[in-house]
């Protein structure tokens, strides 16, 4: 079907000329009072551009407007009403007055003295029509009807030249309207393009990181624009939005980004991004979820194969090649629950505060191969190891190193496995040669685990800090929210540059 543009004196049609078509705007019903009159006031706003009389209800349906109406080629959203696109304004084909001009006393004097004047020009084209009917057939008989009536002839004259001034005033005062408007229109147009321009500076796109990796790395934590945006690319298809949306779906991962690396509270997220604070809450938790969707898989266990063939020279050298994984718990502090249990449960005699505490473990080239569940403050390292699915991943012969309070040897002896923690000092006066050299130079590998959960800590904030309560809630029924936040939060550090040399 060809789409013909509906206003007046446009000739544009699909197909033929590089225009878009838009249709004319649906009275939304489903979204509350507020939109639906808003809505109802704008397709009557629409039908009031295109001023056609033609135009029956049931043609409703059918009707476009091409984008040549519309300042930037195409309409704007429903709720900024003030936007100049939030209805047809350019090549409308027609012209109408739609103030009403309250007057002033000197505006109505005038309005009666050309109504007085428009009355004796009509008069004298009567008198002169009633000349013009006699049969004047010589010169003697025209001077003989000027002298009978010289007051007529000058009665005549004077008006003619008051209707020849009265138009050549009125086509002045149009012309000074017309050139008054056409300077108003373009004095609009140009604020108008200013004030877009201080929109986008203010707001975030894609522009605002664009060749700038210290912004980048600042807001996001990633390393630099051309990996945010293979993440945005990655995530873009999933990430919900509508027509009516008040964010992109650049801005959404940029907010749930900046979430998490500052720990940004809601309301300032809120007026930095120009929407409600109920929004930024709903778009956290979308966005979210989307995000632990598809970055779940970069938090990978590689294969033996793999880990060989780029094991660093470090572990090559003390441990050969055997070493599959570096495991340590690190603790995240969280509000006081009022439940007495969950507060028995979550406290942590070494933090001596309530957390969740999570087993990560890492390989020896520095990625973070595993990340657990959120469990309990109280619990200890060996039963989150136990009670996890750690155990499963690890192969014949794998080396696990941990810290002393890991004392899981039994546990990896059934799966095949060798646990080597340092040599401890119960019920001798002193380590051997042997032990202390084993401990130094596992403490010396051991570190890179440290120093990756101090990267995560520390570049995503949110970790950082008291996480509220309801970060337990699960939205899904499935994964409670911060169990999300640390898988994604280790996913983007999987992303950044790793922490331990392969010299």
């Amino acid at each position: 079907m060809v789409n013909y543009c509906a206003m007046i004196g446009c000739n544009n049609t699909g197909g033929r000329d590089r225009v878009s078509f838009f249709r004319l705007p649906a009275v939304i019903t489903s979204q509350g009072e507020k939109t639906h009159g808003l809505s109802e006031k704008r397709r009557r706003l629409w039908l009031t551009k295109i001023s056609r009389a033609d135009l029956e209800p049931s043609s409703y349906p059918y009707l476009r407007v091409c984008s040549e109406h519309f300042v930037s080629g195409k309409p704007s959203s429903l709720y900024p009403e003030n936007s100049a696109d939030w209805a047809p304004s350019l090549k409308l084909g027609h012209h109408k007055q739609t103030t009403v001009i309250n007057p002033t006393p000197e505006r109505e004097s005038r309005l009666k003295g050309r109504v007085e004047k428009r009355r004796n020009v009509e008069a004298a084209q009567s008198l002169v029509a009633l000349f013009n009917s006699k049969e004047v057939t010589t010169d003697h008989e025209l001077d003989e009807s000027e002298e009978a009536h010289p007051d007529v002839q000058m009665d005549t004259n004077r008006i003619g030249d008051e209707a020849e001034f009265d138009k050549s005033m009125q086509t002045e005062i149009s012309s000074g309207n017309i050139n008054a408007m056409e300077s108003e229109l373009n004095r609009l147009l140009v604020e108008n393009i200013g004030l877009k321009e201080q929109l986008a500076a203010s707001s975030i796109t894609e522009d605002t990181f664009k060749a700038d990796d210290e912004k980048v790395k600042f807001f996001t934590g990633l390393p630099s624009f051309a990996v945010l945006m293979t993440l945005f690319w990655f995530v873009e298809p999933e990430i919900s939005c509508s027509h009516n949306s008040s964010l992109t779906k650049f801005q959404k991962m940029v907010l749930v980004l900046m979430r998490l690396k500052l720990n940004l509270p809601v309301t300032f997220l809120a007026d930095k991004f120009k929407v409600s604070a109920s929004t930024v809450s709903r778009t956290m938790l979308s966005v979210l979820n989307t995000l632990h969707i598809k970055l779940k898989p970069l938090i990978y266990w590689p294969t033996k194969e793999e880990r060989r063939q780029t094991m660093p020279m470090e572990f090559r050298k003390y441990f050969g090649l055997k070493v599959a994984v570096i495991i340590d718990c690190f603790e995240v502090f969280i509000e006081k629950p009022s439940d007495l249990t969950a507060r028995s449960q979550t406290w942590s005699s070494y933090k001596h505060h309530n957390t969740v505490k999570f087993l990560i473990g890492i390989s020896p080239q520095g990625t973070i191969v595993f990340i657990s569940d959120a469990y309990g403050g109280r619990a200890s390292d060996k039963f989150i190891t136990k009670d996890s699915e750690f155990l499963n991943k690890l192969e014949y012969g794998d080396v696990v190193l941990a810290d002393r309070g890991f004392d899981i040897a039994e546990e990896v002896a059934q799966v095949n496995g060798e646990v080597r923690i340092p040599a401890f000092t119960k019920g001798k006066d002193q380590l051997a040669a042997v032990d202390v050299e084993s401990t130094r130079r596992l403490a010396h590998v051991r570190i890179h685990v440290e120093r990756v959960i101090g990267l995560v800590r520390n570049k995503y904030k949110i970790m950082h800090d008291t996480l509220p309560l309801d970060y337990f809630n699960s939205v899904d029924e499935s994964t409670p929210t911060i169990d999300k936040i640390v898988t994604v939060c280790c996913a983007l550090t999987n992303m950044c540059k790793s922490v331990v040399p392969f010299d």
